[in-house]
């Protein structure tokens, strides 16, 4: 069962991680390439204010964002701003995303994200979450898959092998870190053609489209090509 209240606490602690970690820079690195094909870290950064921007809308019943071209001429717009604006706006849109969270609500109620994608209002904080770890990640400034938590690391593996479970182009699949183990793919749930094996933060790597898998060991089979998140 999702613990919102205890997810709003981790992505509070996330988000001073991350801002702790960009006031580091200053305003040349922020327009230097991401890890993220064709995002420099400012992209990633303005992507990570708007979206909390977009959470509270979906809290709130209102639309993620007004459109898909909205959203990325949101990014644009925002993406060349020096770093003290950069900061700033990730602290205020990360604190009303926490203003939202805390107001009274009923969270089982069901709430709708992009694309027509539902969710569980109870599951919001920990999209956010996802969000501010992984592109935290994605910043390219020396946090790596092996420094998030372990609750993330473990949560978000199962959130994405559930995401992945059923999906004809992937085979039926078992993930494992030597200790738990996760099934998905087409026919999850039966026999594997293929298990992937390797540290948890490793095979979170590759699930999430990080890492290429190459330090994973794979049998059955070639490593699974994974659809794009």
């Amino acid at each position: 069962m999702n613990d919102h209240v205890r997810d709003l606490t981790s992505v509070r602690d996330a988000t001073e991680r991350l801002l702790s970690a960009v006031a580091e820079l200053d305003n040349a690195r922020v327009t230097e390439p991401s890890r993220l094909p064709g995002w420099s870290r400012g992209h990633v950064l303005a992507h990570l204010s708007r979206n909390a921007d977009a959470l509270v809308n979906v809290l709130l019943g209102r639309p993620m964002y007004a459109s898909a071209d909205a959203r990325d001429a949101d990014i644009e717009r925002d993406a060349p701003r020096p770093l003290e604006t950069q900061l700033t706006d990730l602290r205020d849109s990360a604190a009303g995303f926490q203003q939202a969270g805390a107001a009274p609500a009923d969270w089982s109620r069901t709430v709708e994200l992009r694309n027509g994608v539902t969710d569980s209002a109870s599951r919001v904080p920990f999209r956010r979450w996802i969000e501010v770890e992984l592109h935290h990640v994605d910043l390219g400034i020396g946090y790596e898959p092996e420094d998030l938590p372990e609750e993330f690391v473990e949560r978000e593996i199962t959130f994405l092998t559930d995401r992945f479970a059923g999906h004809p182009e992937v085979p039926p699949t078992r993930v494992t870190d030597f200790t738990r183990a996760w099934s998905t793919g087409h026919g999850s749930g039966g026999d594997a053609e293929v298990t992937v094996s390797g540290p948890a933060p490793a095979l979170l790597g590759w699930l999430a489209g990080r890492r290429d898998g190459a330090s994973l060991l794979v049998e059955g089979g070639p490593l699974p090509v994974l659809p794009p998140l």
